[in-house]
């Protein structure tokens, strides 16, 4: 919104410099865009947010400025001379609902002489790039510029009967508005009306047939207050947005229309000549809660704050805000101590504190003091609300995990399509997915019963971008229906792989199916969850190369999947997995830390040549339950076929680490040791 600085100035008390007041305005939460010199005067672009209809004008712009250079404000004049004869004699009004309008006045004026606007006036809607159209609707838009109230001059002597009637629109209802546009009316639509019908939109456009134009002798003036939403429901229903409507869209100042009015008269009293008759229609019933009322204490203002300010202070810009301030403990020190505030809001702040609290009392002293004269300070350790539950500290070990392993975590919507969910497997079985009762489209028509469809979707956006390695995981819950239960959801982990990691001229890995096995073996370690694998066929993987995982210490409970994705049109070869996180937690022990021993270890490596069909599992769990004393850890170390090596048959190498935390071991004390274990593995697993 742009403010013409001179026009701010007119109700100071002092001159104020545009690049000064623009960044002491932003400092204090409206933001000036930019400031564009126009001949001698500067146009600010302002900010200004939907809650401060108040400072849509530049009487409300220049009050906040007032505080913020420590200057008077000064208020236009809305004095003048009125005849004898009363409104009332040559208009009536009546309002039906008081919830839509709880605001209606109308001065009249006679006898006006329509023409061109004076110079002074025209320069000052220019300015903000408003065009003169007549003195009398001009007076109109500059009243609305400087006060923030939305005026309407009807010609009088147009309104059939000289009644005025506010009320919803009927059924069927017609209205050509200034701008020549027929529109269609619904009660649902506030309008201002005559004996024959309606001649306004009431808050958004005036009618045609009731306009002013060169021929109109008298006017009626009105300066009124309606219901927001129903101005703002109205005018999206009709595609229309005026000055007027986004104002009384934001709520204007309920108690600013009598005022605004008269400063409106005075003025077409100048420039148009007439006589204002005495008294004014009015139908005013304003709600009972007006105006809020918000009590504050100074300490607790400075505690919130993180400066020390001062009774006196706090007093002095709320009072220069217009806000209404009674000191309960008048004896109170300045510091504040102790000292409570009963503060009224003023009326054109209604909408902004309807349901108004401390806080945004303190809001409003805060950002005047200064947020930079606030001391920066280190903020307070506090003590923990609680232990956390064990699903998050299992949800925080894998995320460490996972990143320490130069992975990536990714955040995907929680819904897809349905064709692409059914594509995948879930962990749900055959439970139907959860749908959404209004998506954004057919592409989100479902929440997710895996993980992996937007998972592998992210990857592929990738790839086609030109990535040559993939390293992501996400971590989330995954849905399905539920007849008894209504819907059921869990806890997920899905992880994707592929591509190349190093570069040509180094020594470049190509990640395959056993690098993600290693990962997920590292997950299952950091969390102390054992696993086992099983192979299976499963949809969307490449049969031979995909798994059930499954709890190594009761292999019939199954927590994951594992395998080669299905697509031969990628660049390169992807591998998925996905656990249920939610069953890592079953039966878990508490998570320690053992310090490693002292006394250094020693390394054996044995190679077993054995049938290519005995998995390493079984290896590994025949190794692990002979119990062998100072056996530390075991780790497969490489597979080899070819040369030397039967038809059928694949050598594995293992390395064996021994180790005691009294003592460092002895050769002697390890062949002891490894030798039965070796004789045992190949008489269980050797070539036959």
């Amino acid at each position: 919104m742009q403010l013409s600085k001179n026009w701010l100035n007119d109700y100071l008390s002092k001159p104020l410099d545009a690049e000064e007041l623009a960044t002491r305005l932003t400092h204090s939460g409206h933001a000036v865009d930019g400031v564009e010199a126009k001949g001698d005067d500067f146009l600010l672009e302002i900010d200004i947010t939907t809650n401060r209809p108040d400072c849509m004008n530049h009487l409300g712009m220049a009050r906040e400025a007032s505080q913020l250079f420590a200057c008077d404000l000064m208020l236009p004049d809305s004095r003048f001379n009125s005849v004898a004869a009363k409104a009332e004699e040559a208009a009536s009004l009546r309002v039906e609902d008081h919830d839509l309008c709880p605001s209606y006045t109308a001065l009249v004026i006679r006898g006006v002489r329509i023409g061109p606007s004076p110079d002074w006036l025209v320069a000052r809607l220019e300015s903000i790039g408003s065009r003169s159209i007549n003195n009398i609707v001009d007076i109109t838009n500059f009243v609305l510029w400087e006060t923030g109230q939305p005026l309407h001059a009807f010609d009088l002597d147009r309104i059939d009967g000289q009644q005025v009637i506010v009320r919803p629109a009927k059924v069927g209802e017609k209205l050509t508005t200034l701008d020549g546009e027929e529109r269609l009316l619904d009660p649902s639509i506030l309008v201002i009306a005559d004996a024959k019908g309606p001649i306004a939109l009431a808050g958004i456009m005036g009618g045609l047939d009731s306009e002013v134009t060169e021929s109109t002798a008298n006017i009626l003036l009105e300066s009124a207050h309606f219901d927001p939403t129903t101005v703002r429901k109205g005018a999206k229903k009709l595609g229309m947005h005026t000055d007027a409507s986004h104002r009384f869209e934001r709520g204007a100042d309920p108690k600013a229309c009598l005022w605004a009015a008269q400063r409106a008269a005075r003025l077409i009293v100048e420039v148009a000549g007439g006589e204002v008759l005495s008294s004014h229609l009015d139908a005013t019933r304003l709600r009972a809660d007006w105006p809020p009322e918000v009590t504050i204490d100074v300490a607790a203002l400075e505690r919130f704050g993180g400066a020390e300010i001062g009774r006196r202070r706090c007093i002095d810009i709320l009072t220069g805000l217009g806000f209404d301030v009674e000191a309960e403990d008048v004896e109170a020190e300045d510091a504040g101590k102790g000292s409570r505030l009963q503060v009224t809001v003023p009326s054109w702040r209604y909408y902004d504190f309807e349901q108004a609290h401390a806080q945004d009392v303190y809001e409003e002293v805060l950002r005047i003091f200064g947020f930079d004269n606030i001391p920066s300070t280190l903020p307070a350790l506090g003590v923990p609300d609680g232990n956390p539950l064990p699903g998050h500290r299992l949800r925080r070990r894998v995320q460490d995990t996972l990143a320490a392993s130069g992975f990536n975590e990714v955040i995907n919507f929680a819904f897809l399509d349905r064709q692409t969910d059914a594509q995948y497997p879930s962990f749900y079985g055959q439970r139907q997915p959860m749908e959404l009762a209004n998506p954004l489209s057919d592409r989100y028509a479902v929440m997710r019963r895996s993980l992996l469809p937007n998972l592998v979707e992210s990857a592929r956006y990738n790839q086609r971008r030109g990535a040559e390695c993939l390293q992501l995981f996400e971590i989330g819950h995954i849905f399905a229906a539920d007849s008894e239960q209504g819907r059921v959801e869990m806890d997920a982990l899905a992880v994707v792989l592929g591509g190349h990691l190093g570069s040509p001229w180094e020594r470049q890995v190509e990640l395959d199916f056993f690098d993600l096995k290693g990962t997920i073996e590292a997950v299952a370690e950091a969390v102390d969850f054992p696993l086992t694998w099983r192979p299976a066929e499963i949809p969307q993987l490449v049969v031979g190369a995909s798994a059930h995982i499954l709890s190594a210490a009761d292999p019939s409970l199954k927590v994951g999947i594992i395998g080669q994705l299905k697509s031969p049109d990628l660049p390169y070869d992807l591998y998925v997995a996905e656990l249920a996180l939610e069953r890592l937690l079953v039966d878990q022990p508490d998570l320690t830390t053992t310090p490693p021993s002292k006394h250094p270890g020693i390394s054996v490596d044995s190679t077993l040549t054995h049938a290519l069909s005995v998995p390493w599992a079984d290896i590994e769990k025949t190794i692990v339950g002979a119990q062998v004393e100072h056996l530390q850890q075991v780790v497969l170390k490489d597979r080899y076929r070819g040369q030397g090596v039967p038809p059928g048959s694949v050598n594995t190498t293992i390395t064996f680490h021994y180790g005691a935390e009294d003592r460092t071991l002895t050769q002697e004390e390890i062949n002891d040791i490894h030798f039965p274990l070796a004789e045992q593995l190949e008489q269980r697993f050797g070539h036959r």
